[in-house]
């Protein structure tokens, strides 16, 4: 079992595929935060690569149900290149997001690096959202809604095509942990592509540590997990900076466990954090939490565990 110990941060500070602005300072928060400093207590080596950089947000209305949808495409082909070129290098590379619709870039980005290494990749989607919407689908137009969707094969052209294979994963990969809020055309989609999704029913009844236990299952050292948290996973009393709130998601202890047993694998390779808006935040309350939990994603636990 091997710890990545070097670590790459990316800022992409954009609101590009999100309905509210704000997204685009998520990058600056989670510095001020004091993230890397966190992350070298427990021995990492940090890089901090700055942020990238990309078109402006034209704020304007959907065009054939996708809003900025060339803007989108010009960002997420920039993360694309910056995660790819990390991993290349054998860094683990952490994307400071930035609205989610960059999970995309990040993504197949992970997915060209495993077709390069021959490893299996396991995706885990920490999320309010299935952001599995098309563009027949949405009812808002906002491309943060469509990642999921976009990676396996199911969206427009210039989008699919970014990590060079299409489609760059197979649903058959994800896990999806924490959904609430699904769009009645995508659920119906959703459950066609029986993509696996443990939503907040599944976690009230069976609890965190078996939901966990099943979306882990099977990994062995062949696998690249990459772990892409959207900040609105977190319920908002704990988070509140993030453009689309959704009440009843896990409690603090809860993301915590998640965060521990994804730790204990030892298997985590990259990571996003995503969707974090400090213009809605309480004095930068849920970027310090992401950090708090980001440390455990990297072994910080009450007691030494054997």
């Amino acid at each position: 079992m091997t710890t990545l110990r070097s670590v790459s941060l990316i800022g992409a500070p954009t609101d590009i595929g999100a309905g509210a602005r704000g997204a685009s300072m998520g990058p600056e928060a989670l510095r001020v935060a004091d993230l890397a400093a966190a992350l070298q207590s427990h021995g990492v080596d940090v890089l901090d690569r700055g942020n990238l950089s990309g078109p402006s947000n034209p704020w304007l209305p959907p065009v054939d149900g996708y809003r900025h949808l060339n803007e989108v495409t010009t960002w997420n082909q920039t993360v694309h290149d910056a995660v790819y070129a990390e991993l290349k290098t054998g860094r683990m590379p952490i994307l400071l997001g930035g609205d989610h619709c960059l999970g995309l870039g990040s993504i197949s980005a992970v997915a060209r690096h495993c077709r390069d290494a021959g490893k299996k990749l396991r995706v885990l989607w920490l999320d309010a959202h299935a952001d599995f919407n098309t563009s027949a689908l949405t009812p808002s137009g906002n491309i943060h809604g469509m990642p999921v969707a976009c990676l396996c094969g199911f969206g427009p052209q210039q989008l699919i095509e970014i990590g060079g294979k299409v489609p760059a994963i197979s649903p058959k990969w994800v896990r999806q942990i924490g959904i609430r809020s699904v769009d009645a055309g995508e659920k119906r989609f959703v459950n066609e592509q029986e993509l696996e999704v443990f939503d907040m029913r599944y976690i009230d009844e069976m609890g965190m540590r078996h939901t966990m236990e099943l979306a882990l299952a099977t990994l062995d050292a062949n696998t690249h997990l990459h772990v892409s948290f959207d900040v609105d996973f977190l319920d908002p009393d704990i988070a509140p900076g993030v453009g689309t709130t959704v009440p009843g998601g896990p409690t603090y202890r809860e993301a915590q466990l998640c965060m521990e047993m994804i730790a204990d694998t030892g298997f985590m390779a990259s990571l996003d954090v995503m969707e974090l808006n400090p213009a809605l935040d309480l004095q930068n309350k849920t970027a310090k939490v992401a950090v708090d939990l980001i440390e455990s994603l990297f072994g910080k636990s009450t007691l030494m565990r054997k």
